[in-house]
């Protein structure tokens, strides 16, 4: 499942602060501030769909991310590749590579990477 584009922003929030009340997140919005009706909305939301728990403090709540930013991505990363490249992550590679601005010192990490993740499956 994704997430909106204003839940991927507050969850952005939620995994740099860890955990947080309204008032927390909403000092991370840059300046104009939504209204916090709209981030409590959308915190149910992300709350309904199990991307976001509370724990209930007398009125207040703080919430926490339920998912961690790399296995979030990551499912995003595998769905693009699934989607837009016939889920061949060679195809995804050569897109990559082929079609951004990656410059030398880039593709040599991302060479080394590779190596490395050959190097470690033999094992």
């Amino acid at each position: 499942m994704r997430l909106a584009k204003s839940e991927e922003q507050i969850m952005g929030y939620l995994w740099k602060l860890e955990k947080a009340y309204l008032k927390n997140i909403l000092d991370e919005f840059p300046d104009p501030k939504p209204a916090a009706t709209t981030v409590v909305t959308v915190l149910k939301r992300m709350t309904d769909k199990g991307f976001v728990a509370f724990n209930q403090h007398g009125s207040n709540r703080e919430y926490f991310p339920l998912i961690k930013k790399t296995e979030y991505f990551a499912k995003q990363v595998n769905a693009v590749i699934k989607n837009y490249f016939n889920d061949s992550a060679s195809q995804f590679a050569s897109f990559v590579t082929n079609e951004t601005n990656l410059n030398l010192s880039d593709l040599e990490e991302l060479k080394q990477l590779v190596e490395q993740k050959i190097k470690n499956q033999k094992k």
